[in-house]
């Protein structure tokens, strides 16, 4: 069994000792991810630069908890719709590779740039 699915396992024991699932469709699922992200960008969302990184210094155990919280919903929703997470990020990583291709960007952080349309 591998890593994640022991702890989708762990997960969904949890959620189910507490009759919790009956609070978890997929829309509920949905907004636990955002809150739950929305939480960690709160952590850093006014900083920059070296002031961001000493956020992140001091702030490093919230940081995880919050994204630990993200990664609870991200297990469960692909549980509860079914998903093979590990394949399914195997197949977006190859989709990302093709859409963008190493070298294809001159600057990170920039967008990528969109193929003409002849527009």
């Amino acid at each position: 069994m591998s890593s994640l699915k022991q702890l989708t396992k762990k997960v969904i024991e949890f959620r189910d000792a507490r009759n919790w699932d009956r609070y978890h469709g997929p829309k509920d699922l949905a907004l636990g991810m955002l809150i739950e992200a929305s939480e960690f960008a709160e952590l850093v969302q006014y900083f920059s630069g070296e002031e961001l990184q000493q956020k992140v210094r001091e702030n490093k155990q919230a940081l995880a908890d919050e994204l630990a919280d993200v990664f609870w919903w991200v297990l469960l929703a692909a549980e509860d719709l079914d998903i093979d997470l590990e394949a399914a990020f195997i197949t977006k990583m190859k989709k990302n590779g093709r859409k963008y291709p190493a070298g294809s960007s001159e600057q990170v952080g920039k967008p990528f740039a969109k193929k003409k349309t002849g527009r």
